[in-house]
């Protein structure tokens, strides 16, 4: 639907405000990705430089063990009585705590030495998979939004592209009123013509009236249908995009987390990093970046509906020259609607499958694991802008067309709209 550019300057400043909010919640997934991509090389570059420490230590407490094994003579000489206690530790107690002291200490060196394998080899390498698959994610998103981008410049395109070419049409129009006006008094020779002439026009001025109408209701329809578009997108599908740039990060993390603590058991201090693996909330950080980037992430206002020329009415009129067309369309966004309905559903099991139970994503102590959506229900916590229409949804769309009573409709008094 077109819009006069007499009108331009009264539209609300909305598409550029949205046009720089979606560049912000761009550069914000970026960044995101990004500081995950250094935090994930970094954790692997600490796991290597662990590793080797551990090697080190591993290899100090052989060489300590074998050098204080071989000293058996600074113990008390070389006597049979003490070469019996070496062999039997048990007979004497300071001497069996010397050899269960030296016994820890060669298991602590082949325990490092296990450790130092594993930090250096499957969990430095599965964190660089890690990286490298966040990295796949942010690009792929990006590659989403320029596909996308790329289709709204080319529709704005055709947009003004139909604006030019109806100001064409309206100019031409206006010529041809502005000659017929003209020459009309030179060519009326009778009454009669006359009231031909008021009754063809009085045609022509229904003709236009109804072709109003229709237009009103196609823009009132694109405009609820545009804001439905965009409430959905800021409170629904910016929310599922955080989740899709997001899968499988905190999971993945956590379990690397938890195989460094699983290999370092005989370290006890590492209940901290246990407390800081539980503490992995993706919930909650997707709540800190909404809150950080609350202007970015914030539905806009309304659009308004604009009046034209003093045409105050801002309802969807079913007149009875429109109903044969309406129905048969309200009966088709009806079907449209059932089946994108059904797709959702679809859509949405699977993704909570994924979530539950998929493969890749199983906990390592057995916890099941939530989906984003339970995790909210469970912890309560909601988007931080809680505008949240009710009135212009794809569902208001069809029960506008399909229940005239109670939904804003006005219809001529003529005869009733019905659905016989």
């Amino acid at each position: 639907l077109s819009v006069p550019r007499a009108l331009a300057h009264l539209l609300p400043s909305h598409p550029a405000e949205m046009r720089w909010q979606l560049g912000e919640q761009l550069r914000c997934l970026e960044l995101q990705g990004e500081l995950r991509r250094e935090l994930l090389q970094e954790l692997a570059e600490f796991m290597r430089r662990r590793a080797e420490v551990e090697l080190e230590y591993s290899r100090g407490l052989d060489k300590l063990v074998e050098r204080f094994s071989g000293r058996g003579g600074r113990l008390g000489g070389s006597s049979r009585e003490h070469q019996s206690f070496r062999k039997e530790p048990s007979l004497l107690s300071p001497l069996h705590c010397w050899a269960v002291l030296l016994q820890q200490t060669r298991q602590q060196s082949r325990e490092s030495t296990a450790l130092s394998e594993v930090l250096g080899g499957p969990l430095a390498q599965r964190l660089s998979y890690i990286a490298e698959d966040v990295g796949r994610l942010v690009k792929k998103a990006k590659k989403t939004y320029q596909v996308y981008h790329t289709e709204s410049l080319s529709a704005e395109a055709k947009l003004r592209e139909a604006e030019r070419q109806e100001e064409k049409r309206a100019g031409r129009s206006a010529t041809a009123t502005t000659t017929s006006t003209e020459s009309g008094p030179l060519r009326k020779g009778s009454i009669k013509k006359g009231g031909r002439l008021v009754e063809k026009r009085h045609a022509k001025f229904l003709e236009h009236k109804l072709k109003c109408t229709k237009a009103r209701n196609e823009y009132l329809l694109s405009l609820a249908s545009v804001n439905a578009a965009v409430s959905n997108y800021y409170l629904r599908d910016v929310m599922d995009l955080m989740d899709c740039c997001d899968t499988g990060f905190h999971l993945a993390l956590g379990q690397v987390l938890r195989k460094s603590r699983i290999q370092a058991s005989q370290m006890q201090g590492l209940g901290s990093l246990e407390e800081a693996v539980d503490a992995l909330d993706p919930v909650g950080d997707k709540a800190k970046v909404l809150e950080v980037h609350a202007i970015a992430f914030c539905p806009p206002l309304r659009f308004d509906y604009q009046p034209h020329e003093g045409d105050e009415v801002a309802e969807i009129r079913v007149e009875m020259e429109l109903r044969d067309e309406i129905l048969p369309r309200a009966q088709n966004i009806q079907s449209r609607l059932d089946r994108q309905t059904i797709e959702t559903e679809e859509v949405q099991d699977g993704l909570a499958q994924v979530w539950g139970q998929g493969p890749g994503h199983t906990e390592l102590d057995g916890t099941p694991t939530l989906s984003p959506s339970q995790v909210t229900r469970k912890t309560g916590r909601t988007h931080p802008c809680s505008w949240v229409p009710s009135a212009y949804s794809s569902v208001a769309l069809v029960s506008y067309l399909f229940c005239p009573e109670g939904s804003g409709i006005t219809c001529e008094p003529q005869r009733p709209v019905g659905l016989g």
